[in-house]
């Protein structure tokens, strides 16, 4: 009973040992998420480099204010994770919860914003398919392609932030609820690198797909 109170499952010796193989399991899946993603800057580098004009003339139509306004949105929230993952330390239940909450705010607030960056992508006829329709003039090859990219990896950091939403609000929960202490808060310190690592990948995503030959429009 007091292992349970104290967040030690029946597996582990002691606390030490539990948290430790709580961040070798998150650092190797973050390894394999990091893969994933490799794969697609590779990708976009390869045709990046076979299309330069229409890479860069396509980039052009991304909305570049609301892709530094998401940028700043995503740096605070990674400030807000960090203190939450700080109040942890310290089993401060409430500041925990109230951080936890920001930083999830925030993160709806990041998808609010891509929402509308898509809808304006869906007006203009800039999404890949049957019905796209080439920037104009000139229509240099490889636009659409640069579009492919662009609702890729950027879907898929919006997916792993959904994902990261519904789980800080279920640490937000369990904070609430009292389940974390100064000796057990490893949920709250592995929801924080999950998220960190979501901010970290849009950081890199937003120069290649917002900023590239923004000197020459």
């Amino acid at each position: 009973m007091s292992e349970q109170a104290s967040g030690l499952a029946h597996q582990f010796d002691d606390m030490e040992q539990q948290s430790r193989a709580a961040s070798l399991g998150m650092w190797l899946f973050l390894v394999t998420e990091i893969m994933f993603f490799g794969g697609l800057f590779a990708g976009y580098t390869v045709y990046r480099w076979k299309y330069p004009a229409g890479f860069a003339h396509a980039s052009h139509e991304t909305g570049l204010w609301l892709g530094m306004a998401n940028t700043i949105v995503l740096l605070a929230s990674s400030l807000t994770m960090a203190v939450a993952v700080h109040f942890a330390q310290l089993g401060k239940r409430r500041l925990i919860a109230l951080f936890l909450l920001l930083t999830i705010a925030l993160g709806c607030a990041f998808l609010v914003v891509k929402g509308f960056e898509y809808h304006h992508k869906y007006v203009d006829r800039h999404i890949p398919g049957a019905s796209f329709v080439n920037i104009e003039p000139p229509p240099y090859e490889g636009q659409q392609l640069y579009f492919l990219f662009y609702f890729t990896m950027t879907g898929m950091h919006a997916l792993h932030m959904v994902v990261g939403v519904g789980l800080l609000a279920v640490v937000a929960v369990m904070a609430w609820r009292g389940r974390f202490t100064t000796a057990y808060n490893t949920p709250v310190e592995m929801a924080g690198l999950y998220w960190h690592f979501v901010d970290v990948v849009w950081i890199f995503l937003f120069p290649l797909l917002y900023l590239i030959d923004r000197h020459s429009q």
